[in-house]
């Protein structure tokens, strides 16, 4: 009597492209990943009629190496002129999150982090304040305090620049993060760091913006998860989150209500970041969910 082992099921990826839009972009892809053995599990396109261009997610499994998928789907990029990533879909990226005081964020990042939720690693904290240092401990990761002033904020940044360099970061998560980045950070972090905020209408600036919305008597509240700028709260968006409030609700409910949708779309937008869901296109984002 013999038994045979169950075979192991084939490595999977995702490929993500984007090119000027013309037509034979999706056979071409396509044909380059047949050739090479591979079996297409999911695939969304979409042309952009703004910019003109094509932006395309596949995911796959194949018994073919890494390389020999590159190899095949190299002329493909040539002819089009793709920019294009192909990555192991079990790969996770690594991620340091930032924060000050407030915990809901970085609390609900690490809650489903551990829970296997989120496609990431999470070397490192990094905090303005010793407010949060508990909680990373709770959870078993390193934290580093790294205070900022307008005197210390260039010393502060190299100081973050080293860590992110010493543990290979691909991802920067400013969970309510009251401090703003410098512009030539922004830029060398572009389409790597994901900020969160309030989100309402119209806009309330400033400190206690929970408080003012009430005091105006607002109907919707939310938030908005978005890739860091230059411009303050106006980079690419990501994911938000809103619902519906009346009279009765007081300053501190909206408050706790926005913490909520606050977690939640700075979780997705994070999901879908890591799982390379999220192109780029200009001041906007193209997100395959």
């Amino acid at each position: 009597m013999t038994s045979t082992a169950a075979s192991s099921p084939s490595p999977s990826y995702s490929l993500t492209l984007s090119c000027p839009d013309r037509p034979g972009i999706v056979h071409g892809v396509s044909g380059a990943l047949v050739g090479a053995g591979a079996n297409i599990t999911e695939s969304q396109q979409y042309g952009s009629p703004d910019t003109g261009t094509f932006f395309m997610r596949v995911a796959l499994t194949t018994d073919a190496s890494a390389e020999e998928l590159r190899a095949a789907l190299g002329p493909v990029g040539a002819e089009f002129g793709m920019e294009w990533s192909l990555t192991g879909a079990t790969r996770r990226t690594r991620t340091l999150i930032m924060v000050s005081k407030a915990a809901h964020c970085l609390n609900d990042l690490l809650f489903q982090h551990r829970s296997g939720t989120l496609a990431i690693d999470i070397p490192v904290i990094v905090s303005n304040h010793r407010d949060l240092k508990d909680l990373a401990a709770f959870y078993g990761i390193e934290f580093h305090h790294i205070p900022v002033t307008p005197e210390t904020k260039d010393d502060a940044e190299d100081a973050l620049r080293a860590l992110m360099q010493q543990h290979d970061i691909e991802l920067v998560v400013l969970a309510r993060y009251m401090q703003i980045l410098s512009d030539r950070l922004c830029e060398d972090l572009l389409g790597r760091a994901i900020n969160i905020h309030h989100s309402f209408l119209p806009s309330f600036k400033g400190a206690r913006p929970y408080h003012q919305a009430h005091a105006r008597g607002v109907k919707l509240i939310g938030a908005t998860a978005h890739y860091v700028t230059g411009a303050l709260d106006e980079g690419p968006i990501i994911e938000q989150e809103v619902i519906r409030v009346d009279h009765a609700r007081t300053a501190e409910q909206l408050t706790a209500i926005g913490r909520e949708l606050e977690g939640r779309a700075l979780v997705q937008a994070v999901q879908w970041h890591a799982e390379r869901r999220v192109l780029l296109d200009g001041r906007r984002t193209i997100v395959f969910n």
